[in-house]
């Protein structure tokens, strides 16, 4: 039984079950647009962008994770995000983040051949992904 107000949320990723429990809402990164999920919502399957979920869990007490593409399935009693990739933005290390950059940089200056050159542009896409959704949300540290 669903506590009033509430409904069921689960954020799963390819490694892992990332969260999962009773939440009061949760802003979704939609692909074309950011919604918003309470209890009794009317079924939707999106796809998600690069963005940030923010859960509210209880009065209070909040969540925000980086998700990078997926889906989510909301129905009336639920939502459940199937994402590519997640982080806790409390544990973003943001000095970390920009080294990893410019190592990314480097990598792909230093390829020697066709795929090298390819797998290190993917990564650093990637982190420049997180980078823009950080600073687009006036995260910082």
């Amino acid at each position: 039984m669903l506590e009033p107000g509430k409904f069921r949320f689960q954020l799963v990723s390819p490694e892992k079950m990332v969260m999962t429990g009773e939440v009061e809402q949760v802003v979704v990164p939609g692909a074309e647009g950011d919604f918003t999920v309470l209890p009794n919502h009317a079924p939707v399957l999106a796809s998600l962008r690069p963005g940030i979920l923010d859960i509210t869990i209880a009065k209070g007490e909040e969540r925000r994770i980086f998700v990078r593409g997926g889906f989510a399935q909301v129905t009336p009693e639920s939502l459940t995000v199937l994402a590519q990739r997640t982080i806790n933005v409390e544990d973003l290390d943001f000095g970390r983040l920009e080294e990893e950059i410019r190592d990314a940089e480097d990598d792909l200056q230093d390829a020697s051949d066709d795929e090298t050159r390819r797998k290190a542009q993917d990564t650093l896409d990637r982190l420049k992904v997180i980078q823009q959704v950080i600073k687009a949300e006036g995260i910082s540290r």
